[in-house]
């Protein structure tokens, strides 16, 4: 039941973050952004999760991953609620290298949390049925962007996906996690 709430809420997530993530170079071309900048403010995102991933994924095995999943919904919802309200290009830099952060959360949490609710033998049945929701939730999502685009403003899909993301968290909330095994080994010595 865990492993089903896992793939409904990061389904969710990358539902609302690709609503925005594919269009957002239009947006940078909005605030007066080039293509170099858009380099730079993806590349700091990405920098910004690395400097990251060792930390989230030492203190998720500590706190649980839980809490870093429901952080990274809620953060980047806010966070896109944020981007219509961006006039010039440093404050993307800013937001970028603060959803990197985010995002280093999604990743390293979501991979252990899968590998805490599955056993060795259909593991990867497990995460090849992981993989299939959460792709086609975001290829849906990629889909759904365009058409709100075209029909409306690029600053709602920041809203929408805030939205998403929000109610994604709620999701993240249903699961209930459990002492690690080596943890419970441990606590039996």
């Amino acid at each position: 039941m865990n492993l089903k709430w896992v793939i409904i809420s990061q389904s969710v997530v990358l539902f609302g973050t690709g609503l925005v993530f594919p269009f957002y170079i239009l947006f940078l071309r909005e605030v007066g952004g080039n293509f170099s900048e858009f380099g730079l403010a993806y590349g700091l995102f990405t920098i910004s999760a690395a400097l990251v991933h060792r930390w989230i994924g030492s203190y998720s095995d500590k706190w649980g991953r839980k809490i870093f999943l429901l952080l990274n919904a809620w953060g980047t919802a806010t966070l896109f609620l944020l981007f219509p309200l961006v006039t010039t290009i440093w404050q993307v830099y800013l937001l970028q290298v603060i959803l990197g952060v985010f995002g280093a959360m999604q990743k390293t949490s979501e991979k252990a949390i899968i590998a805490d609710f599955t056993d060795g033998n259909s593991r990867g049945r497990a995460i090849g049925h992981y993989h299939f929701w959460i792709s086609i939730f975001s290829g849906f999502a990629v889909i759904a962007g365009g058409y709100v685009i075209d029909f409306l403003t690029i600053d709602l899909i920041f809203y929408i996906g805030s939205l998403i993301l929000f109610i994604s968290g709620w999701f993240v909330m249903k699961v209930v996690e459990t002492p690690l095994l080596q943890d419970v080994a441990t606590e039996d010595k």
